[in-house]
């Protein structure tokens, strides 16, 4: 199991120096760069700009080198420990994402705990009560949480609470709160907004893994060992948690390689339509305002996540699973 580890670990630099050329290839695949945006949006707001200043701040970027140099020394930046430098923002991109991670690692936790909570009980209920009434009404939530968009989901609780309960739920914060520095007060705050975003993202993932759950579960409690485990007595419950459950788990863990960067983006149109000051709506600016260097940080974070939750599937796959260890 050491010695899988540490194989995957070294694959580590090459996996990201071949995401990082992906990556910096779809970003600059756009015609134009963040210039000739900059130049559009000043035209379009009656502003002019020069070509003299155009080319000059071209040259100052650097984007007036071939693509091969400026990924060369985009690569020796993030060698370096820098991100490099946002152009729209002029700011370096570690200190833009700094400001989001939190309340964006808050959010993903929150929605994370909310989802396997409620999936896990939600499923091995279900396997183990088929054609009940609690059954079908679950099966109409999974259709229901699976089949609806989350944008969707979150205009109509927005509306519903704004509406009935009077509480405007936009953001992680309220108007007076959301430039006060951290204290209680803000803490507290913070609590009363994020239950919705957490609530909206977690539906979507409860409703796919309670159905996954629910279906590995019915094939594991049909096989002889349960049977057999039955047959010397051992109480209904027991038999469940103790073997089906826990291979029913496989498929659940798996998803972790996946889900760990959807959650971190906040899912990317629920963060824009909630104004969620996280990761997601960052993103997106940067890549409607061909903010590269800013975009392709972005991005190169989630592609390391999904390798990170990938190796953290196979190494619980394998603690959970005595039938998955990895060999000499």
């Amino acid at each position: 199991m050491a010695r899988f580890i540490i194989q995957r670990l070294m694959l580590l630099p090459l996996l990201m120096v071949i995401f990082s050329i992906m990556i910096f290839a779809i970003v600059q695949a756009p015609p134009g760069d963040f210039l000739t945006s900059y130049a559009a949006t000043l035209a379009s707001s009656g502003s002019s700009v020069s070509m003299e200043q155009l080319d000059a701040l071209r040259q100052q970027y650097g984007l007036d080198q071939p693509i091969p140099v400026q990924y060369y020394r985009w690569m020796v930046s993030l060698l370096h420990g820098d991100l490099g430098l946002s152009l729209e923002y002029q700011r370096p991109n570690i200190e833009l994402i700094g400001e989001q991670l939190w309340l964006t690692l808050a959010l993903a936790v929150f929605s994370f705990i909310l989802t396997w909570l409620i999936a896990i009980p939600a499923g091995i209920y279900s396997a183990t009560h088929q054609r009940s009434v609690l059954d079908y009404v679950l099966t109409v939530f999974n259709y229901v949480g699976v089949a609806t968009p989350n944008f969707m989901l979150a205009l109509v609780l927005m509306w519903v609470a704004f509406s009935y309960f009077d509480l405007s739920v936009t953001g992680l914060f309220s108007a007076e709160m959301a430039g006060q520095p951290w204290s209680w007060a803000k803490f507290v705050d913070l609590l009363k907004h994020v239950w919705l975003p957490a609530t909206v993202l977690a539906i979507a993932g409860t409703a796919r893994l309670t159905r996954v759950m629910r279906a590995n579960l019915l094939d594991e409690l049909n096989k002889p060992y349960v049977m057999t485990a039955r047959a010397k007595g051992m109480s209904e419950w027991r038999v469940v948690l103790r073997y089906p459950a826990r291979l029913a788990f496989n498929p659940l863990v798996s998803t972790i390689g996946w889900y760990l960067p959807q959650l971190f983006s906040g899912s990317l149109i629920v963060a824009t339509v909630m104004n969620l000051p996280n990761i997601g709506p960052l993103l997106l600016r940067a890549l409607v305002n061909q903010d590269m260097y800013l975009a392709g940080a972005i991005l190169l974070i989630y592609c390391f996540l999904t390798i990170v939750g990938t190796l953290l599937s196979d190494i619980l796959l394998a603690v959970l699973d005595p039938r998955i260890r990895m060999g000499q």
